[in-house]
Formats: structure tokens, sequence, C-alpha cells
């Protein structure tokens, strides 16, 4: 049995403006998402946590770093915020203004269309993001781990694992610096304990 500990990442300033789409772009945490990350540190007081790991972008770093207490984290390519494409960047008023097939298309089937048409399908990142935690379960199999990533790939990798179509990754809704939790058994089965949680 695996547990984990999952983390989106703190705010940044494109969250704090209109919720822009931020995949790969690298900021850090402002103010309000670095007092977050501590507020997750005072939750989790007292709880054992064997690994930290993180995306490799520097507001999932920064806050695995607070949260963790500063533990020594481990960054991990595949735990990367989703290729949004053409809509980096934007707000979600914004790039439907500029062409709303693509979100419709999106909307309809991530498994297969393409985030802002030029970007990942839902399927490549969640296969992505299940190799990595299939690799977690055997490096750490009976441990608690803490993994601080993003709001897209989080949401997709449990709607696949809880076995609801990927359409219906966003009736999650995943704060920032919020603490969930599952536990992943020896069959690669998930169970998710808690969600948006304020401590364990």
């Amino acid at each position: 049995m695996l547990k984990v500990i999952l983390l989106r990442h703190g705010e940044t300033a494109y969250n704090a403006d209109g919720n822009r789409y931020c995949g790969r772009t690298d900021i850090g945490l402002t103010e309000k998402g670095t007092a977050q990350a501590g507020k997750v540190l005072e939750a989790l007081k007292g709880v054992k946590v064997d690994a930290v790991y993180a995306s490799p972008l520097q507001r999932a770093r920064e806050t695995a770093a607070i949260a963790s207490g500063n533990q020594a984290v481990i960054t991990d390519e595949r735990l990367i915020e989703a290729d949004f494409g053409l809509w980096e960047g934007k707000t979600k008023e914004e790039f439907n203004a500029e062409d709303p097939t693509l979100w419709a298309a999106w909307m309809k089937d991530p498994e297969i269309a393409r985030a802002g048409g030029t970007g990942e399908t839902g399927g490549e990142i969640v296969r992505r993001v299940s190799d990595f935690f299939e690799e977690l379960h055997r490096k750490h199999s009976g441990q608690r781990v803490m993994v601080v990533a993003h709001n897209g790939i989080n949401r997709l990798y449990l709607a696949s694992k809880l076995g609801m179509p990927l359409s219906n990754y966003r009736r999650f809704d995943m704060e920032n610096s919020a603490v969930s939790y599952f536990e992943l058994d020896d069959e690669n089965v998930l169970v998710l304990k808690k969600l948006n949680a304020t401590a364990l």
C-alpha cells in the first residue's frame, strides 16, 4: 500500500489573473501562494512523510519545499503540467473567443483531443502520470509520500483511476495547496480518502 498526500501548487500570478492557463510557463508563487503552502506545513505537523516529489516547475518545487518543512524535493518530468498548446497564457474566455471549437472538442473527449489544438491529449497525460505513480508504488510501498503537481494533471489522473470518463475531470475542484489524500493498493487500485482537506 502506498499513501499519497497530493497537492496542487500554491497560487501564482496566473491563477490570480482570471485563472490564466499556466501549463509549461515557469513562474513562482505569489505571496498568497507562499502563505498557502505554509498552512499545509502547519496542517501536516506530526505527520511523517517519507519522501517528497514535485513537478520540476518552480511553483510546484516551491510549494513542496515549504509544505514539507524543507525536506529534500525530488523532481520528476512526468509531473509537469499539461501542454496547453494555443491556450497557454490565456483565460478560457480569451481563447474561446478566438476558437470555441477547440474547447468543445476537449470537453467532449479529452482522451483524444489535443489541449489548445497543439498540446497534449488527456490520454497522454494520464499515461505519463500513471507511470509515475506505478513507479512510486514500487519504490515506496508501505510509506507515505507527498506529491506536488498541478490542477490539470492531478484531476485527469484521479478521474482515470476512479473509473470516470476523462470528460468528467473538471468535476473535481482542486484548490491551491489544499490537501488531497489517496491510497494505492498492491493491485494499483486507488481509494480517494480526502479532497481539498485542511488536515489528514
